[in-house]
């Protein structure tokens, strides 16, 4: 008897070790030239995403939950000057940094994401506030940032966000405005990287989680929010199927319910993560115009990077510790 309760044992506790981690990461999709990055400069975003990898998988590794994990991986890209969220986010037509962000738990799919705020230091951890302090989804502008405030999170002069890059961005914006009355309300989609940040992530229970930051578009205007904190279009998370964060132009992420789109091909068609991602990415926004890309972990921890842009930066730690990062196709 006592051998057999023995070997039960050890049979549960080989199991608990093999249930698998994964987590993976975006630093935005867009178009980049090839030739216009320094090698410096590449090496720097290489850098940066395996420093978020590594706070990210250090957090899975340990037994830690893929909310921490998600958490962890998007402060340290919404502190480097890099991404457009946080620190490196670019500049509203009024020349204003106005951030977004969502977060999504997969065991009992609970959401939390703010959106507009000027003076949050890491928009995602206030997304995760919302989330488990209040009984809403989605809060906006000053009422994000008091709920912020009033819930002892870091709170930053606006300048903080400032980056002389992104200056330079708007400037050049404005001059191409001027050049172009008819096309002062369009913000500047094509001239470069999107740069919105996204995680996604299993963990040794079993749970998923997603969460996306952005500082939207440069010269966005009027109050303009993307699909980065709407659950279903920017990020999404089901532990019956798979987490989903995008990243690209919001408007079609969101007439396409693009994050919720993808679990439920899985769900109601029984396809796998890898078709639905690029069966929604290639035949569903990118004939309408719909550039971008996501990024995604299913239930089993298989990885998707799936994008319809010249470039997405992105790197993952699968579950079997392989790690790799990449900028372009």
């Amino acid at each position: 008897m006592k051998a057999i309760v023995a070997a039960l044992l050890l049979f549960i506790a080989m199991t608990a070790q093999a249930k698998p981690i994964a987590i993976v990461i975006h630093g935005g999709a867009g178009k980049i030239d090839r030739d216009t990055l320094t090698p410096e400069r590449e090496s720097l975003y290489h850098d940066t995403l395996r420093q978020a990898l590594r706070a990210g998988h250090a957090i899975l590794d340990q037994g830690g939950t893929a909310l921490d994990a998600v958490e962890a991986a998007i402060v340290v890209m919404e502190d480097a000057p890099l991404f457009n969220a946080g620190k490196g986010a670019v500049f509203t037509a009024e020349g204003k940094n106005e951030l977004d962000a969502s977060i999504m738990d997969g065991r009992a799919l609970q959401a939390g994401a703010i959106g507009g705020v000027t003076t949050v230091k890491n928009p995602i951890r206030a997304a995760r506030a919302v989330m488990e302090k209040s009984p809403h989804v989605l809060f906006t502008n000053r009422g994000a940032e008091k709920f912020a405030s009033d819930n002892g999170l870091e709170m930053v002069d606006p300048k903080y966000f400032f980056t002389e890059r992104r200056w330079k961005q708007i400037q050049t914006w404005r001059k191409q405005q001027k050049a172009k009355p008819q096309a002062a309300a369009e913000p500047d989609r094509h001239a470069d990287y999107f740069g919105t940040v996204g995680c996604v992530a299993l963990d040794a229970n079993g749970n998923l989680a997603a969460g996306t930051s952005t500082g939207g578009m440069t010269g966005k205007r009027f109050g303009r929010i993307g699909d980065s904190p709407i659950i279903g279009a920017g990020t999404y998370a089901d532990n019956r199927t798979a987490g989903i964060s995008c990243t690209g132009h919001g408007e079609y992420f969101i007439r396409h319910a693009v994050a919720h789109d993808i679990p439920a091909r899985m769900a109601y068609k029984n396809e796998s993560l890898a078709k639905a991602s690029a069966d929604v990415v290639h035949t569903v926004l990118k004939p309408v115009g719909g550039s971008g890309g996501i990024i995604g972990v299913d239930t089993h921890g298989n990885v998707v990077m799936e994008f319809n842009t010249p470039a997405m930066s992105r790197g993952f730690i699968d579950r079997d510790g392989k790690t790799k990062t990449a900028i372009f196709k």
